[in-house]
C-alpha cells in the first residue's frame, strides 16, 4: 500500500467544519492558479478566489511555499489513490499503463510546482517515495503477468516517462502519441 501523504496535511488541516472547508477551498484555488498562471500568482488573488479572506489564507498557509508544498502533497496523494484503485479494478498491463499516463499528465501539470519546493525537503521526499510505491506494484504485477519486460525497475519506468516527455510538443496529438511510444516500451518484446 502506498504512502497515505495526505496524512501530512491531515494535521494542519483544521476540525472545524468551515474552517476545513476554507482550507480544501484555498488548495483548490491555488490548484487551478498555479497550473493556469505559475507559483509566483498573487496570494490575494488565491484568496478571492478561494472566496475567503487574505488572514485565513495566511492563517492555513503563512509562506507560498507552504501552500505550493500542500498542492503538491495533495496531488501526489490523488495519483497513488488512483494506483490503489487501478491494482484493485484492472488487469495488470491496464493499470500500468493507466497509471503511467495518469502519472505523465500529472507531472506536465506540476512542473510548474516543483520550481517551488524544497527538494531536500522531509515533505518532498516522502511525496517521491509514495509514488514509488504507488507505481512499483504495478510494474512488479505487469511483470509477473509477463506483460511488463522484466529488466526494469519503477525508476528506469518513471526516468524514461519523464525524460521522454518532458520537452516541449506541439499539439496534444503529438504528445499522446509520444507518451504511447514511451508505454509500449515497457512491454516485452
Amino acid at each position: 500500500m502506498a504512502i497515505r501523504v495526505s496524512d501530512l496535511l491531515a494535521a494542519r488541516r483544521p476540525h472545524r467544519v468551515d474552517a476545513a472547508r476554507n482550507f480544501d477551498a484555498i488548495l483548490a484555488a491555488a490548484r487551478s492558479l498555479f497550473a493556469e498562471q505559475g507559483t509566483d500568482v498573487l496570494l490575494a488573488d488565491v484568496a478571492r478566489r478561494a472566496g475567503v479572506g487574505a488572514a485565513t489564507l495566511y492563517r492555513h498557509f503563512p509562506t507560498r511555499e507552504d501552500l505550493a508544498e500542500a498542492v503538491y502533497v495533495a496531488e501526489v496523494d490523488s495519483l497513488c489513490r488512483y494506483g490503489e484503485e487501478l491494482a484493485a479494478t484492472h488487469e495488470p498491463w491496464e493499470a500500468l499503463a493507466e497509471w503511467i499516463r495518469r502519472f505523465v499528465t500529472y507531472m506536465a501539470t506540476k512542473r510548474v510546482l516543483l520550481t517551488a519546493l524544497d527538494r531536500e525537503s522531509g515533505t518532498f521526499l516522502a511525496c517521491k517515495a509514495a509514488l514509488y510505491e504507488s507505481g512499483g506494484p504495478l510494474l512488479v504485477a505487469a511483470q509477473q503477468a509477463g506483460t511488463a519486460r522484466d529488466d526494469v525497475s519503477i525508476d528506469d519506468v518513471m526516468r524514461f516517462v519523464i525524460g521522454v516527455t518532458s520537452s516541449p510538443f506541439g499539439s496534444d496529438d503529438q504528445r499522446d502519441r509520444i507518451l504511447q511510444l514511451a508505454v509500449d516500451a515497457v512491454q516485452p518484446h
